[in-house]
């Protein structure tokens, strides 16, 4: 019942963010119109019709500016037979349909999932993911994406993703028109002008904390998925036990992508405190495996 409850959550979750993030661009747009004392209220009609095709084209776009930004492609199954039919296998058993399956040409051990929903669904993995896992191991990392897939993970990590970078350049473009601007109390209330210098300041920085507070949910919950279709929590913790010693650079991921990994590409082991923490879009490496071998 968990997992159907979560999937339901993750279908009205993103719905919500998608409608919060058009009258958060909307009141925002609004409030800058004023801090400048700009006067035209067109501008704020033309931020609610953008803010709206935004979140609509990270509904149906996100999975395809990931992939563009992983350098990821798409493989046929005589390319790689035995990653392809784990993904086949595992699908089946799963009761999904076939994803696309990608890789990425980069030595450092990690894997994705993306899409917005099962039948439009992507796995990828990079090609030192392959040549280092065992075919449990393997095993284990894909049924931990493909659960991402099925309890629409992907669909909301996707969306937020989008938005959240979105947040951020529309912000950092405010406090650069702000700064460069002639503006004096006669052209906008100095209130207004305090509230969106506060708005564009901490805005990105909120919408990236619950980015990341929603991804570490997730990937607890992906884990204990990928447990149940495998019924060998064994083959994942090993897997994960390998990622945590592996300190291999990512050649082609991004922080705009690194909370749909598996794995925080970008994860320092050797710094630890409240601040790592708070930032950090997965749980530690060392508590996954310890629930995994708890199982």
């Amino acid at each position: 019942m968990k997992i159907y409850s979560e999937i339901s959550s993750n279908k009205w979750k993103t719905w919500l963010i998608m409608t919060l993030f058009v009258v958060f661009i909307t009141t925002l747009v609004f409030v800058m119109n004023k801090a400048l004392g700009l006067g035209n209220i067109s501008l704020v009609g033309i931020a609610f019709i953008l803010a709206g095709l935004m979140s609509i084209g990270s509904y149906y776009y996100s999975d395809k500016l990931v992939l563009a930004t992983s350098g990821a492609k798409e493989i046929k199954k005589e390319q790689y037979p035995k990653y392809f039919r784990t993904v086949e296998n595992l699908s089946i058993g799963a009761g999904l349909p076939m994803p696309k399956v990608y890789i990425m040409k980069d030595n450092s051990p990690n894997a994705f999932a993306t899409g917005r929903d099962p039948k439009h669904s992507v796995v990828c993995a990079t090609t030192g993911l392959l040549n280092m896992m065992t075919e449990a191991e393997l095993e284990g990392v894909i049924a931990h994406e493909l659960s991402h897939v099925k309890n629409y993970d992907v669909r909301l990590m996707g969306v937020v993703a989008i938005l959240v970078g979105f947040i951020a350049i529309l912000s950092d473009l405010f406090i650069r028109v702000t700064f460069f601007s002639d503006s004096d109390d006669n052209k906008g209330s100095a209130i207004f002008m305090i509230v969106a210098l506060v708005l564009a300041i901490l805005s990105p920085i909120a919408a990236t904390l619950i980015q990341l507070s929603v991804s570490r949910k997730r990937e607890y919950l992906a884990d204990a998925s990928g447990v149940l279709l495998t019924r060998y929590p064994e083959g994942l913790a090993s897997a994960l036990e390998k990622l945590e010693k592996d300190h291999t650079p990512p050649r082609v991921a991004s922080n705009a992508t690194a909370h749909l990994f598996i794995e925080n590409p970008f994860d320092n082991k050797k710094v630890k405190n409240l601040f790592t923490g708070l930032f950090n879009t997965h749980p530690p490496l060392e508590e996954r495996i310890k629930i995994l071998r708890s199982m």
